[in-house]
């Protein structure tokens, strides 16, 4: 196999978990584009977008509306995508969410919403992806999104920032653990995105300006800087790497 080769995913299927808009729906068409076909989850009713994304790039899209504040649908997610194609080679645990408060008035919610969906679920989906990839005897991928949190503290994100460190410490223990059966588990640290979740900063002039200031590329980063990086990390151009987190972040931990 040729090295442009090895990067290719034709005839692969992916889960994406928050498929329908920002960094999920920028990995999607990534993933499409170098070939596979994917398995979209959200909680909206449909993802029209994003499936007009991966036609558009020559691979099939089948949808799952599911709400991954608990963990319920995985099962089910599994199930559906085995059936829609047949097998699962491909999961990227995208889905997550953001509260943001002052550590001393920080809720019992807004700290179980968050752990819920961004580690709880991630590890019961890293879970039931390497159930599937051992029963199908095929080994597979799994990439999972981490964040700039999970090598900092941040300020008024507490439930975020556990999560996302949590989220770089199961990535390292799972591929530990499955290593064996051919299974790699690696994360993706995105820096500053313009996405939903950064809104906020981004309205903000001076956070703005100051985070801006830090970045040497001097820009917020796009679903698209995420695509490369995915698929390198669900292709066999990385099949020697596991257990690590991959930052995209325009050389911000390098400051």
């Amino acid at each position: 196999m040729g090295i442009l080769d090895s990067f290719r995913l034709d005839g692969k299927t992916a889960i994406v978990t928050g498929c329908s808009r920002g960094l999920g729906q920028g990995i999607s068409a990534g993933l499409a584009e170098a070939g596979a076909d994917i398995f979209g989850v959200d909680y909206f009713p449909e993802a029209a977008e994003t499936k007009t994304m991966v036609e558009k790039a020559g691979t099939r899209f089948a949808y799952f509306s599911a709400n991954l504040l608990t963990i319920e649908p995985v099962e089910k997610i599994f199930a559906q995508a085995a059936e829609d194609f047949g097998h699962v080679d491909i999961v990227v645990n995208n889905a997550g969410i953001i509260k943001r408060n002052d550590a001393v008035d920080f809720t019992e919610a807004e700290w179980d919403d968050v752990i819920n969906i961004n580690l709880k679920t991630v590890f019961f989906m890293c879970q039931a992806a390497a159930r599937q990839f051992i029963k199908q005897k095929t080994g597979g991928k799994i990439i999972n999104i981490a964040s700039m949190l999970s090598y900092q503290g941040g300020i008024r994100v507490p439930s975020y920032t556990a999560s996302k460190s949590g989220v770089k410490g199961i990535t390292m223990l799972m591929a530990n653990e499955w290593a064996k059966h051919g299974i790699n588990a690696n994360a993706i640290a995105p820096g500053y995105m313009a996405t939903d979740n950064t809104a906020a900063l981004r309205a903000d002039q001076q956070r703005s300006e100051d985070i801006l200031a830090r970045i040497p590329l001097g820009r917020w980063g796009t679903p698209e800087d995420l695509a490369g990086a995915a698929v390198f990390l669900a292709s066999a151009a990385s099949d020697y790497i596991n257990g690590f987190t991959l930052a995209v972040d325009g050389g911000w931990l390098a400051r």
